[in-house]
């Protein structure tokens, strides 16, 4: 009969562990934020398919924070803080192209360092990063564009879910011992989906690793973006965004996400049903002008898609956020 092995004396078992009662006495500091509400300290992938901006998007929030200029036009970042932005598909001169039209007339913020290079993580790359924010302690940003670029490769027997998943660990070590937002910007797969977390390239151990997902979508209807966001310290929320193509810049816009993707009818029923909560179909087309017939069916497609909930008397509403 096997017995189980007897631990080392000298330590003492899962020394490191709480009990509930000292654990719910305990104080902590806050998460810090890069960017609140959206960019949380710890690891954040910021997924989308080719060309749809995350480099201008990831730019432009390095070059917010190191300024201390709002986010996305909009979202407070605090005093100016150092930025390390890893810019490994670009050259220096198409950096330089690139800040110049999104700086316009206002000077270069000297916080933010650019680099064209850097070992991948397991060669040394970690270390390299750790070194940096040795060096810039009130640092609240590094951004790795594109991660492809620095995971590295794992031995070859390695399971793909585990590469993935340590990969993306040997940089949250660096992120959690810094207490720092790392931003991995990554693809997503060709094949869409309603769930936006499988749309992320890789395995699940990439997004299981991480600790929030950022997917941006170019919507198709008015918004010219939606970034979805989800995470551990961040709250599940999606933000309509606009690109300005003379400037390179994203700009979040007004009112919940849904008032900007979804089609003209969508859009004048879920104001109307936020004004008049309770409203039949043929009270909206009344009041809109809509077609009954378009209404009805349109109210019952809502539904299904969640935008929408019914009462037993057939009157509608907008859920609560």
């Amino acid at each position: 009969m096997n017995t189980p092995p007897v631990p080392p004396e000298e330590r003492e078992p899962f020394a490191d562990s709480w009990t509930a009662d000292r654990l719910m006495r305990a104080d902590f500091p806050d998460p810090r934020w890069a960017v609140p509400g959206v960019l949380c300290e710890g690891v954040s992938l910021l997924a989308g398919p080719p060309k749809v901006g995350k480099s201008w998007m990831s730019l432009g929030l390095g070059l917010s924070i190191a300024a201390g200029q709002p986010a996305f036009g909009s979202i407070d970042t605090g005093p100016p803080a150092p930025v390390l932005y890893l810019a490994l598909e670009d050259t220096a001169r198409r950096l330089k192209t690139r800040m110049g039209k999104m700086l316009g007339d206002t000077a270069a913020p000297p916080l933010l360092t650019l680099a064209t290079d850097c070992p991948p993580l397991p060669q040394g790359g970690d270390r390299e990063i750790a070194g940096w924010l040795n060096l810039n302690p009130t640092a609240r940003l590094v951004v790795i564009d594109v991660f492809a670029k620095i995971r590295g490769n794992e031995p070859v027997n390695t399971q793909q879910y585990d590469a993935d998943y340590r990969a993306v660990g040997r940089i949250k070590r660096v992120a959690d011992h810094y207490g720092i937002s790392v931003v991995l910007v990554h693809h997503v797969r060709k094949a869409a989906s309603e769930d936006f977390l499988a749309t992320v390239s890789g395995t699940n151990g990439i997004a299981g690793a991480a600790d929030a997902v950022l997917v941006l979508e170019r919507a198709r209807n008015n918004a010219d973006g939606v970034l979805h966001v989800t995470g551990r310290d961040v709250e599940e929320n999606d933000y309509a965004l606009s690109f300005d193509p003379t400037n390179g810049a994203w700009s979040l816009l007004d009112g919940p996400a849904v008032d900007h993707t979804a089609g003209d009818t969508r859009v004048a029923i879920l104001r109307y049903l936020r004004e008049h909560p309770g409203s039949t179909p043929a009270e909206i087309a009344a009041a809109t002008g809509i077609n009954a017939g378009n209404v009805r069916k349109t109210c019952a497609r809502m539904q299904e898609a969640g935008q929408l909930t019914k009462d037993a008397t057939s009157r509608y509403y907008v859920p609560l956020p």
